[in-house]
């Protein structure tokens, strides 16, 4: 027999982790009426059980949103906000240093269904408005730009898309929404590669958008729906842990980011450091009036050097791991040769381009670490 002790409701700290594919219902009518309950009630798995909406939710306040909708990844994150509004006939621009594999998709798949895609120029602002088009649908941008970090003028942006009818997202992964709220500057949707900083730990993939708009979160919680955009309840509940140290982990890992970026600036074997909270990087300006944090991504361009001194570079690396990812608690590098840059519109640079994620190691180990993985550089551009 059940004491009354045994019968409280149990409370925990930690989320509870709800599984379902199928959902139950109490009668027919509930069932029969499930469709009109969405997009927050529950009919089927496939758009989330208590445990997902919880974490959109969470996602949605930190944002200042109204609604979210998570996805399996960044990049699916993406797609589902293109697919749910942009049709064959439509016009769509894409910022050429926006997320690779948003800019495949665009090309290779929506051009071929009729899309008119068009990339534009990174660091772009109120002139986007030149190549606005009757059909223009959306714009597609991403501050600052993958691998590059090409600063644009959100603001500027948000107020043409306004003006014309033109939808706007913005991949917002680099600051967060802590250093950064689109959704404040007029955007219509703030999208978050999840996988980043929200988890924080490298072992989860997801997305997130989010939207003030309820008709546009009817749109994309029925998008989620039909493509089978379903995300695993575990790993949300990953993602709430993650969000509990997601502040704590942002400003360290900022703050020793600008050190290790101050100390590469000055090396002299770096040509060039694109990180937009250096005074002397081209976006800073509008990076010090937008944004509040110095994120943990940046990358720089070394002295020209044969592919071997690349090799010996990051052959030496110790604390840096060699990968694609980022905004763990793990530092990483990655490499982009200069094939990548000559074939971009619009390219920043025509050099090999090292990318740094700075994790929680400290800024003096990771200088360490870089200072003798130069050291192999500069003996391979010395030796025949």
């Amino acid at each position: 027999m059940s004491t009354n002790k045994e019968q409280q409701a149990f409370g925990s700290l930690s989320p509870a982790v709800m599984r379902a594919s199928t959902v139950v219902f109490d009668s027919l009518e509930d069932f029969v009426q499930r469709k009109k309950r969405q997009p927050d009630g529950f009919s089927y798995g496939v758009t989330g059980t208590p445990t997902a909406r919880l974490l959109e939710r969470r996602i949605a306040e930190l944002e200042d949103g109204q609604h979210c909708v998570i996805a399996p990844s960044g990049a699916a994150a993406l797609m589902t906000t293109v697919m749910g509004f942009v049709r064959g006939g439509d016009h769509m621009l894409v910022s050429a240093s926006c997320y690779g594999t948003l800019k495949t998709f665009a090309e290779k798949w929506l051009a071929r269904m009729n899309v008119e895609v068009e990339l534009y120029k990174p660091a772009i602002g109120a002139e986007i408005e030149a190549l606005i088009k009757p059909n223009t649908k959306m714009i597609c941008m991403e501050s600052p730009g993958t691998v590059t970090m090409e600063m644009q003028d959100i603001p500027a942006i948000a107020r043409v898309a306004k003006k014309h009818g033109v939808l706007t997202m913005l991949d917002n992964t680099w600051a967060s929404p802590l250093g950064f709220k689109p959704l404040q500057h007029g955007v219509d949707f703030s999208i978050e590669a999840a996988t980043k900083f929200f988890s924080g730990h490298s072992d989860v993939l997801m997305g997130s958008i989010t939207m003030n708009n309820h008709e546009h979160y009817d749109v994309l919680r029925e998008t989620q729906s039909i493509l089978g955009q379903q995300v695993s309840p575990e790993d949300c509940f990953l993602v709430l842990r993650g969000m509990e140290t997601l502040a704590l982990r942002v400003n360290a890992q900022g703050e020793s980011t600008l050190a290790v970026a101050r100390y590469l600036e000055k090396h002299p074997l770096v040509e060039r450091v694109m990180y937009p909270p250096l005074e002397s990087d081209p976006g800073h300006a509008i990076w010090k009036r937008d944004f509040n944090t110095n994120g943990c991504l940046f990358s720089l361009v070394l002295k020209p050097g044969p592919e071997r001194a690349f090799h010996a570079f990051f052959d030496a690396l110790k604390h840096f791991v060699i990968g694609a990812s980022w905004g763990g608690v793990h530092s990483l590098a990655a490499y982009y040769p200069a094939a990548l840059q000559a074939n971009r519109p619009y390219p920043a640079t025509d050099q090999p381009v090292v990318r740094l994620s700075i994790g929680l190691e400290g800024a003096e180990a990771l200088q360490m670490d870089l200072e003798q993985a130069l050291a192999a550089y500069g003996n391979a551009l010395s030796s025949k």
